[in-house]
């Protein structure tokens, strides 16, 4: 008996190892494998074998989807992982501190947020 094994399908979700921590994420793309696909409906596991299903036309049509009972968001081809955000430098956050300061033309509150911004930074290894 010879045959090709089924192609295996796939959700895939984008998931942040360190959801809490900001900014600065550790994402991974999670497989979410296709156990069955009807015209309304695609089925497919997570999370140690627990099933779901999300809206076929509306995942074809939009490529992903939100999936309110895991909280998860779909898609139908692995996102993008997105880049971290540049940290500014110090020279950077110092000339946004005196574009800030109110001699300048900026107001206390702008100044006292990139200063602290600024002290941050420093204080920061």
């Amino acid at each position: 008996m010879t045959g090709t094994p089924d192609r295996i399908e796939y959700l895939y979700e984008l998931w942040d190892a360190n959801w809490d921590d900001g900014p600065l994420g550790n994402y991974k793309i999670l497989r979410h494998p296709i156990v069955k696909k009807t015209p309304r409906r695609i089925y497919f596991t997570y999370s140690g074998g627990r099933s779901g299903f999300v809206d076929r036309q509306r995942i074809e049509a939009d490529g992903e989807v939100y999936h309110g009972i895991t909280l998860r968001r779909l898609h139908l081809t692995p996102p993008e992982i997105p880049s971290r955000p540049k940290r500014p430098t110090l020279p950077e956050l110092r000339a946004a501190m005196a574009a800030a300061h109110p001699d300048r033309g900026g107001n206390d509150e702008a100044f006292i947020a990139a200063r602290a911004r600024y002290e941050d930074a420093r204080a920061t290894p």
